[in-house]
């Protein structure tokens, strides 16, 4: 499993305050990305992301999702440029449709969310290469629009989807696609497939999360998920045994990690719940095997309220990554 990357979620309801210390101590466990979310009343992703890009020196760190509706892409390409060239070579943005239910209660939702979505990532890619973009779509305007400082190393634009037209749609337009939480091999097969489909390059990144407890008590792991699993499972229609996870025993998560990865994950993001995610974090990296690791700098205070936030369940599954 060398080629496969493995990262962690900076999980939206941890405090914020508790990202710097995540990050670090996750960079140092040898963890290859940290994800940070934008979810509507949460945190803003792309101030997150500069967060957890100057707390480390080498990790990437993914934007996991910006819904178009909310986002300009002219401004959208103005925040990823700046951190783009402060950061080179460490970002991954990711762009979706947005929960059209969050979207409504801000008044931004989109008459044709494929279009936007297209639009935006079509136009944000352009405006990161330096390019002039003019653009009089259906739902993207933009009148001779140009970055003065455009990075010189552009970042993957990644889309999270779900439904067939829209992994079609990934495949015709972005850099990889994220799949969320809950889904199995045969979901990335699918995908992949559909992404191929929308005419994807054989380098098109397929980014998983998944949801992630690990521990040796089988019934405790079964109660973390319990919410997550229930919740998940309704929004994705399926019932909670056909939601997948990355849990169990150090040695059974590792296995699972395996399993989306022979399935063609380029990516697996760890969604961690329950107590001590570091702790369970490095049980995971510990089980697939050495991945130049680096000491572990001593515990600091700001990771408290990770660890107590991560005790409670998650108030509502995230749904960015929406159809």
């Amino acid at each position: 499993m060398t080629n496969v990357r493995i990262g962690v979620m900076y999980d939206r309801d941890w405090a914020p305050e508790g990202l710097p210390g995540f990050a670090r101590q996750a960079e140092a466990l040898g963890v290859d990305d940290v994800w940070v979310v934008e979810d509507l009343g949460w945190n803003g992703g792309v101030s997150a992301a500069a967060v957890a890009l100057g707390a480390t020196e080498r990790i990437k760190v993914g934007i996991g999702i910006a819904p178009a509706p909310l986002r300009s892409p002219a401004l959208l390409a103005m925040e990823l440029a700046t951190l783009a060239r402060v950061f080179p070579g460490r970002l991954v943005a990711g762009i979706g449709h947005g929960v059209q239910e969050w979207m409504a209660q801000v008044g931004a939702a989109a008459r044709s969310p494929l279009a936007l979505l297209e639009e935006t990532i079509t136009s944000v890619r352009a405006l990161l290469r330096g390019e002039r973009v003019e653009l009089t779509g259906r739902e993207v305007h933009l009148d001779g629009v140009q970055l003065t400082h455009p990075p010189a190393e552009v970042p993957p634009v990644v889309a999270g989807v779900v439904r067939a037209r829209s992994l079609e749609l990934s495949g015709r337009v972005a850099d990889g696609t994220v799949i969320t939480e809950g889904h199995g091999p045969r979901d990335l097969e699918n995908a992949r497939a559909l992404t191929t489909k929308g005419g994807a390059a054989s380098d098109h990144a397929l980014i998983v999360f998944a949801f992630a407890c690990v521990g040796d008590d089988a019934d405790e792991v079964a109660r973390v998920l319990h919410p997550h699993i229930e919740g998940h499972g309704a929004w994705l229609g399926r019932p909670p045994h056909d939601v997948f996870t990355v849990s169990g025993t150090a040695s059974q998560a590792a296995e699972r990690l395996r399993v989306l990865a022979t399935a063609g994950a380029d990516t697996v993001v760890l969604r961690i719940a329950g107590p001590d995610p570091l702790r369970q974090l490095e049980a995971v990296l510990d089980a697939v095997g050495p991945r130049n690791r680096r000491p572990e700098p001593a515990s600091e205070p700001d990771l408290i309220a990770v660890h107590d936030a991560t005790a409670e369940p998650a108030r509502e599954t995230s749904r960015s990554a929406t159809p």
